[in-house]
């Protein structure tokens, strides 16, 4: 079953040991896997292993945004300190700010707390490998809920496609069926054509020029081969809609094969019914390519 691209996971733990920790993860469409990790800053060492922690869930396409929050209870193992090389800068820009461009003077201590960036945090003696159990077993909990969410809407995605595909086989089935009177009817058009010419000018009828010129047509409008092909891909699609491997890139190649067929479909035949239909199959077909850039 195809995965969406879309999801949302969230999971939050309070460990026995005082640890609040909670874990957003959130994805979007990309031909890529570009994965981000916003954390603390105490964390920082261990953004390699969450990361992987994500990777080796199987998540390998999409815009993934992960947020962690942690924080300790016991703040008597925290330190909160002003990072005075930059507040110190950061004022001067402010002051600079004012008096450059005439504004109102608003500086004040609270306004100037809202850059969270002049102060350090630190947590004294840290256990890293300590945090990272818990963080591990929240971070897993948020993926089974980001993952859960890929596969229902991944489902939804499924369903909808292969209803587009139905339609695109039983446009193809119709085309068959009027393309066939087509070709008979373009050769009894010709044969008729010729004969009033010929006949106009006293000249005696030639069969076998007539039916070379007959095959001659026949060859150009037939769309038996395409048809065969437009059939092909939308199978090889519709197998790979029941796969659970990540499918969006082979997907998005047989779709733009189907849509080659169905071009060529409609530049060979010349009657109108048939050109209805070709153009409801493009539609339906960029339909189909919207939504296939959602799947992983």
């Amino acid at each position: 079953m195809p995965k969406s691209m879309t999801a949302y996971g969230r999971k939050s733990v309070l460990t026995s040991c005082g640890r609040d920790i909670t874990v957003e993860i959130k994805s979007v469409n990309s031909k890529f896997l570009d994965l981000s990790v916003k954390l603390p800053r105490q964390l920082s060492p261990l953004e390699a292993r969450i990361k992987s922690a994500v990777t080796e869930r199987g998540i390998s396409r999409g815009r993934v945004e992960m947020f962690i929050t942690y924080r300790r209870a016991d703040s008597g193992n925290t330190t909160v300190e002003l990072d005075r090389g930059y507040t110190e800068g950061y004022i001067a820009a402010l002051y600079e700010l004012r008096d450059r461009y005439g504004l109102r003077d608003d500086i004040s201590v609270m306004s100037v707390a809202a850059n969270h960036d002049i102060f350090t945090v630190a947590d004294i003696g840290e256990d890293l490998d300590e945090v990272w159990t818990p963080l591990k077993e929240t971070i897993d909990g948020a993926i089974d809920e980001f993952i859960a969410e890929r596969c229902r809407e991944g489902e939804n995605l499924r369903a909808d496609l292969l209803l587009k595909l139905d339609v695109l086989r039983n446009s193809a089935k119709r085309i068959s069926e009027l393309s066939e009177k087509d070709v008979s009817g373009a050769r009894d058009r010709i044969r008729a054509r010729l004969q009033t010419i010929l006949e106009d000018n006293r000249i005696t009828i030639d069969e076998n020029r007539v039916l070379t010129e007959c095959a001659i047509l026949a060859d150009k409008l037939a769309i038996d081969e395409e048809l065969v092909r437009l059939a092909s891909h939308i199978s090889a699609i519709e197998q790979m809609l029941a796969s659970d491997e990540p499918v969006g890139r082979k997907l998005d190649f047989q779709l733009q094969e189907a849509s080659r067929e169905i071009n060529t479909i409609g530049s060979k035949c010349q009657n109108a019914d048939i050109a209805k239909i070709v153009v409801k199959m493009k539609n339906e077909a960029e339909k189909i390519r919207e939504q296939v850039q959602n799947i992983e």
